[in-house]
């Protein structure tokens, strides 16, 4: 999917403040982000910096998205865990999946086996991207965010924006 239609299709879902830390599988998100004026993207360094900017903007009335890599993910697991998750801020993950089916390069396979576990672990609902549904299953995570004040998240693979 291009990556100004998934953008869209995020900011059709109520999404207004996206931050992140870049990534290659993301970048065209990231690039298009950078290249509009509708929504402010706030660039972090590291993956919990973009969490408690997400909360932030949360608290100032926005509807958040963090978009990292899985590795991300594992950095950033105690601030969802110590803030989102028990004061309940919402927040739409779209994670990167490197390491998938065991194709990528040797630092990213662990973390690429262990991605679903370690959001079920954590308690956070997702799902795997899937272009023909996509707009479906955003829908589906915003509600659930929206009624549940939790994080979400939704898995992309290299290839799928």
């Amino acid at each position: 999917m291009d990556s100004t239609a998934f953008l869209k299709l995020l900011r059709g879902a109520g999404f207004d403040f996206f931050t992140g830390v870049p990534c290659s599988i993301l970048k065209g998100a990231i690039h298009a982000l950078e290249g509009q004026q509708e929504v402010p993207y706030v660039p972090a360094v590291r993956e919990d910096s973009a969490i408690g900017m997400a909360a932030g903007a949360y608290f100032g009335g926005k509807s958040p998205v963090c978009l990292m890599q899985n590795s991300g993910l594992g950095y950033c697991l105690n601030a969802l865990a110590s803030l989102n998750l028990i004061y309940d801020i919402p927040c739409l993950l779209v994670v990167s999946w490197r390491g998938y089916q065991g194709k990528d390069a040797p630092e990213h396979l662990v973390m690429g086996r262990i991605l679903t576990d370690l959001l079920a672990l954590a308690g956070i609902h997702y799902e795997i991207f899937a272009e023909n549904i996509a707009g479906e299953q955003i829908g589906r995570l915003a509600a659930r965010l929206r009624e549940r004040s939790k994080p979400v998240a939704l898995i992309v693979k290299k290839g799928d924006i």
